[in-house]
Formats: C-alpha cells, sequence, structure tokens
C-alpha cells in the first residue's frame, strides 16, 4: 500500500496527497479540495478512509479562498473541506450536497516555549514594548476576528504600536517570528499552532470573539461520484470530530 506526496508549484495547487487503493479505476476515487490549514488532520482521515473502505482519496491543499473559485464555476472537486464563511459561498454557489461539521478554527495566544514574558491573557497585548505578531486582517478570517475583538476591548491602537510592522499574511510566518524570538506573542488559529508545540505554547483563555468558525466537509452538488461522496461523508460524521480534536481544532 503506498502514500505519496507530490508537490506543484501552482499556487492553487500546494500539494496533493494521494492514497492509492486496492480498487482500480476512478470510480473508485473522490478529490478533495481541503484548506491548506487542515493538512494534518485530513491526511489521517485519508488514510483512515482507504484502510476502512479500499477506496481512493486525493486531498488537493490550497487556500479556501483558492479553492472557491473552482467551486463556484463546478468544475473540480467532489468535496470541499473548508471553514465558515466559505461553507456559506459553497451553498451560495449551488454546489452543496450537504456538509458535516468537523471541528471550529479558533484565535489563540502563542507564545515561545516557557512563557517568557508571563503572558496571561489577551488584554496582555497592550503592554508597553511587547512585541506582537498578528495576521493581516485584509486577508485573515483570524485577523478580523482579532482586530474586532481589540476595538471591542478599546486596546486596538497600544497593540499596533506594538505589532508594528509584524501584520503577516501566514500562521507559519508568526509562528516563526515567535519561535526564532523576533516577537513575544502572537494570535494564530488552534489547530496551526498545535503543529509548532515542539517549540511554542498555547496560552488558555475563556472564548470572548463575537463569531465561531466552522470546519466542515462539504459534498459538492456537481460530483459526479455522488454514491461515493455520501460514503466519504458518512466516515467524516463517525471519525472527523476525533481526529480535528487530536489536532487542536476546538473553541
Amino acid at each position: 500500500m503506498q502514500y505519496s506526496v507530490r508537490f506543484l508549484s501552482a499556487g492553487l495547487l500546494a500539494g496533493t496527497v494521494l492514497a492509492v487503493c486496492g480498487c482500480g479505476g476512478d470510480v473508485n476515487e473522490i478529490e478533495v479540495l481541503c484548506g491548506g490549514s487542515f493538512r494534518p488532520p485530513m491526511e489521517k482521515l485519508a488514510k483512515q478512509f482507504e484502510d476502512q473502505t479500499g477506496c481512493r482519496a486525493t486531498l488537493v491543499f490550497g487556500q479556501c479562498e483558492d479553492h472557491l473559485p473552482k467551486v463556484k464555476m463546478h468544475t473540480v472537486g467532489d468535496v470541499f473541506i473548508a471553514h465558515d464563511p466559505y461553507i456559506e459561498y459553497t451553498k451560495d454557489a449551488g454546489a452543496m450536497l450537504r456538509y458535516v461539521v468537523v471541528g471550529y478554527v479558533a484565535p489563540v495566544l502563542v507564545v515561545k516555549k516557557g512563557n517568557p514574558e508571563k503572558i496571561e491573557r489577551f488584554e496582555d497585548l497592550a503592554r508597553p514594548g511587547l512585541r506582537v505578531v498578528l495576521s493581516n486582517p485584509e486577508f485573515s478570517t483570524c485577523g478580523e476576528m482579532v482586530f474586532a475583538l481589540l476595538e471591542k476591548k478599546q486596546i486596538k491602537q497600544p497593540v499596533l504600536e506594538n505589532v508594528g510592522n509584524a501584520l503577516v499574511r501566514s500562521h507559519a510566518q508568526s509562528a516563526a517570528q515567535i519561535k526564532l524570538g523576533h516577537r513575544d506573542v502572537g494570535i494564530m488559529w488552534n489547530g496551526i499552532a498545535h503543529n509548532w508545540l515542539d517549540s511554542l505554547e498555547i496560552i488558555p483563555g475563556p472564548y470572548e470573539y463575537d463569531r465561531e468558525v466552522r470546519v466542515a466537509a462539504v459534498g459538492l452538488s456537481y460530483s459526479k461520484k455522488k454514491d461515493l461522496v455520501e460514503r466519504f461523508l458518512k466516515f467524516v460524521e463517525h471519525h472527523g470530530e476525533e481526529v480535528f480534536r487530536e489536532f487542536g481544532y476546538v473553541k
């Protein structure tokens, strides 16, 4: 049994994970458009699906915003692994069969292992002299949520002074800056932070955001393999939440 990874240079196709099964024939394969943030749990689910059903699961990785045009055009994919608001965008495009919620993405405070600056809560981001890295709200749902909470708590200006030019587009950039000691604290998705626990730690705290962001497996209505899509969705109903919880996708 082979489990291989192919990388493509195009931005819309960051990578393809191909789980090869013994069924034979494309009729036993579905293509899953997967948000790049969900790679670790979906690789595990794809492997489990292969092992338990004998069928093939192909994961195509890219940002949700990059997959969405293909979904709107009804041209590519059988299943879309996405977070809000892309779940609703899929429905609005007339491309949804049904969906299964598997977890949640939530912003979490992240510091270098050992928490040298003794960060305890969200409000500490405004502490004078603290070096903060945040996601740019122009490109990030996480950034939008964080900026809304900063305004709600009336600490946006002092926090942005601590951010300076460290307003980044990707969570990997945030994690790297904290790991390398360039920044003291940042905020990123829970699941992304979970991937960096060898060098970073998450500061626990209450969920104070006005929005909740679900992660779901969305069956695509234009798929020509609806029976296999339904089989995959039922498999996800039984195993998806457990696997996504293992990788930190909880509020």
